[in-house]
């Protein structure tokens, strides 16, 4: 006998608390195969297609693509047991509740069934390493426009609506409770849109909307004003409203992708005391060796991979750069491997995978991974532990043609290095005035981890490297 059991979204790790469904992979009837992708959803990191720990038919889809889901919401219901539709049994059967041959059933019937036909995996080739899953329970529902599937009458997803009733707020996501904290609203005189009055990001942000665009209060005239001064101060008033309720203006949701970029930065801002120093150097000699090496044979090494190398080599000299402050014990932590974050323009946003262990890496294995990891962020292929846990970030931003910048420190890093474009300019060598080659590099630092002796010491380092490599040679 088919069980019905419901899958969730799942923890994605890395504290993602929600994600966007971006493209069903199946249809209701379908038959899945255990671990088969069955979503592809986008978090605040990257695309991941998300695999259902059950074999068996497609029963019903919670959620149309675009909608937004926390994570413990129900994705879709399998009837396990079931390798065709005309396979189910004709009774109806909610999905997580028991199975349809009642409690008198042998041992080792559905149950063991269901067991054997779940994986316990969360997703392939990420976070598999978990025992079976238990059959989950699921509140039984009522039902309303029940969706057919074969011979089984499935209950589609109810709505049921929290305003007016007492208890806590059907609030999964604390991103909702903060974006409502800091927007002032009450969450309980919002009806949530989510599946038993779920209150989503979407319903939050929509509340806000409404809240900006609700008209202005009258403002008293001043006293001495006539009646004509205050409506001609009123109309003029209202010809120039606010941009955010201007006609015509375009609102882009800050989510996916643009939305944890934009949470971190001004997270960086307001946390991180950063100060920027920068230094102009001569890296005719630099592009000099890196010709070389490549003329030699071999595999291609790139000047990012070279740059990378310095700058293991430069936080081997200074530890302090290579750190995070937690604030809660009031300590720095110095930590003893550097992963290696390097921001990346992708068609999906500016991403930063990390390169691990990348003091233990030479060039070549620095070129070849930075090369993987730019290739899977072009493709959206970047997985969740590809852009999480960096120690230090590289920022080459000389490929978009500018000079100089002051880089924004990826939190909670202490220190980001900026790399500007390579161009020709008068430089003065060995005391005659010549064209030379010179770009420009800028340290962002956390002035909690270090003083700027030790952060101007480190930019050094890197400009002496750039402008002589040989001296690379004396840390290796």
């Amino acid at each position: 006998m088919a069980q019905v059991l419901e899958f969730k979204l799942p923890d994605l790790g890395e504290g993602l608390t929600e994600a966007e469904i971006v493209r069903w992979l199946v249809s209701v009837g379908d038959v899945v195969a255990i671990d088969q992708p069955v979503v592809e959803v986008e978090t605040a990191k990257a695309l991941v297609e998300v695999p259902c720990p059950y074999g068996g038919v497609v029963t019903a889809r919670y959620g149309e693509e675009g909608t937004e889901l926390p994570v413990g919401a129900p994705l879709l219901t399998v009837a396990v047991g079931a390798s065709e539709p005309a396979d189910l049994p004709a009774s109806s059967t909610s999905p997580g509740l028991s199975s349809p041959a009642g409690p008198d059933a042998a041992p080792g019937s559905s149950a063991s069934s269901a067991s054997d036909e779940a994986s316990g995996n969360v997703l392939v080739g990420y976070g598999t390493g978990a025992p079976a899953a238990r059959r989950r329970r699921v509140r039984r529902a009522s039902v309303a426009d029940p969706v057919a599937v074969g011979a089984v009458s499935v209950p589609a997803p109810v709505v049921q609506p929290v305003n007016g009733t007492v208890g806590p707020v059907a609030v999964v996501s604390p991103l909702v409770r903060r974006l409502a904290r800091e927007n002032g609203l009450d969450l309980r005189e919002l009806t949530g849109s989510g599946r038993d009055g779920l209150i989503l990001r979407s319903d939050v942000e929509q509340a806000i909307r409404q809240g900006v665009t609700q008209a202005q209060p009258a403002t008293p005239a001043p006293v001495g004003l006539s009646a004509s001064s205050t409506a001609s101060s009123t109309a003029s008033s209202s010809a120039s409203p606010s941009a955010s309720s201007r006609i015509g203006a375009e609102r882009v949701p800050l989510r996916g992708v643009r939305g944890a970029v934009a949470d971190k930065l001004a997270r960086s801002r307001h946390e991180i005391p950063d100060a920027t120093c920068w230094v102009d150097a001569d890296a005719t000699e630099l592009m000099a060796a890196r010709t070389a090496m490549n003329a030699a044979g071999g595999p291609k090494i790139s000047l990012l991979a070279v740059l990378a190398r310095i700058c293991t080599a430069a936080l081997a000299r200074h530890p302090e750069l290579n750190s995070t402050v937690d604030m809660a014990a009031r300590e720095i932590v110095r930590l003893p491997e550097v992963h290696l974050g390097f921001a990346a323009q992708t068609d999906r946003g500016l991403v930063v995978p990390v390169v691990r262990d990348a003091h233990t890496r030479s060039a070549e294995s620095l070129s070849a991974e930075l090369a993987r990891l730019t290739e899977a962020g072009r493709s959206g292929r970047l997985t969740p532990g590809d852009l999480t846990g960096g120690t230090f970030t590289l920022n080459n931003y000389g490929v978009f043609g500018v000079d100089g910048s002051t880089p924004i420190i990826n939190h909670p890093e202490a220190a980001m290095l900026g790399v500007g474009r390579i161009i020709p300019k008068p430089w003065v060598h060995q005391g005659e005035l010549a064209v030379r080659q010179v770009v420009q590099l800028s340290l962002t630092f956390d002035h909690r981890v270090c003083d700027g002796g030790t952060a101007g010491g480190f930019l050094r380092f890197v400009a002496d490297c750039v402008e002589q490599p040989a001296v690379l040679l004396r840390t290796l």
